[in-house]
């Protein structure tokens, strides 16, 4: 893919970092001069020192032909004149950092794909970490509902079982479904099906309408999730 860059702060560095590791050709669009050359010594991409709100910059890096515009400064202003501009000429991809969420509908407006708050989704992240420390990763699915990776325990009511036995038993309430399984003696995840054993050790996908509540970890044999959202020692 052909990738503009608006931004090298610290969201458009990590990204510039994924996208140009991916394979894809980036051009980046800096107006910090320091921060431009550092992206410059640091990846391998063209970096403009100039202002991304100018038509003429956008042009001059490539804007036509882009498949993406994706716009990572911390002024929303910036943000939006970057989207606008790039609506202008058609882009097929346009995607923005929204900072304050009374934005948003501006954003939506312009038809930008968003990704609203990214300093209070790192908090929310951080405190994940510490509040259920057992789950790898998540996603939000609407207001309540997760999707999340966590590790079977050795203690785990599910470990041994067959996900059809554990349903029947009511281990594994039916507001809640495993998705994916990875063994760590398999090479590739497993579908799961009603006869498919969890083991201690596999790492699990989960969808959760409830989210990962500790009730739902502790099915996982992570019990002292249960007491950090307790504030128990």
């Amino acid at each position: 893919m052909y990738l503009i860059v608006v931004g090298a702060g610290d969201i458009g560095t990590q990204l510039i970092d994924i996208a140009t590791q991916s394979g894809n050709e980036v051009v980046v669009v800096e107006r910090d001069r320091k921060r431009a050359e550092t992206a410059a010594n640091a990846f391998d991409c063209l970096v403009l020192n100039d202002d991304a709100t100018v038509q003429d910059t956008l042009i001059d890096a490539g804007v036509e032909r882009a498949d993406a515009v994706i716009s990572t400064t911390d002024r929303d202003a910036t943000n939006v004149m970057v989207c606008l501009l790039a609506e202008e000429f058609d882009v097929p991809n346009i995607v923005s950092v929204v900072h304050d969420p009374d934005h948003m509908n501006v954003f939506e407006r312009v038809g930008a794909n968003t990704l609203q708050n990214p300093q209070r989704l790192i908090a929310e992240n951080l405190f994940r970490s510490v509040e259920r420390p057992s789950v790898v990763d998540y996603m939000h699915v609407g207001d309540t509902a997760e999707v999340f990776e966590i590790r079977v325990g050795e203690e785990a009511s599910v470990a041994g079982k067959t996900l059809s036995t554990a349903a029947n038993e009511g281990i594994i309430p039916d507001d809640t479904l495993v998705v994916a399984i990875e063994r760590e003696d398999g090479d590739n995840p497993i579908t799961p099906r009603g006869d498919t054993h969890i083991e201690s050790g596999d790492l699990v996908t989960v969808y959760s309408e409830r989210g990962a509540t500790p009730e739902i970890t502790d099915l996982f044999g992570h019990f002292g999730d249960h007491d950090r959202a307790n504030n128990r020692p």
